[in-house]
């Protein structure tokens, strides 16, 4: 699973499937899902989601990008497909997010 998790945090931007993340740990797709669930608690693609999401929370948090630019640097191709996404990890929309953190 470590080269899974390499792979994923050192290019969260890039489009990963599960078939490329299996290749690149040598196991069938199958075995990859299993044991990446079994390991870190959560699918593959759902871990990236999160980490993705944590990605964006840190730019929210640190910088002025807007979220359309957030989006594209950690692997949206839109700022609503990050938004989606961050809603539902979250609870809350990215902008809602920065507002929020940025009163604090």
């Amino acid at each position: 699973m470590a080269a899974a998790l390499t792979s994923l945090h050192s290019r969260p931007e890039h489009p990963w499937t599960v078939a490329e993340l299996a290749r690149a740990c040598a196991v069938s797709r199958s075995t990859l899902a299993a044991r990446f669930k079994s390991t870190v608690g959560r699918g593959p693609l759902d871990y990236l989601t999160r980490w993705r999401v944590e990605l964006a929370s840190r730019h929210l948090r640190r910088g002025t990008d807007t979220v359309s630019a957030i989006a594209r640097t950690v692997g949206y191709g839109s700022e609503s497909a990050l938004s989606t996404a961050f809603k539902r990890v979250n609870g809350i929309s990215p902008r809602d997010y920065r507002r929020t953190t940025q009163a604090s």
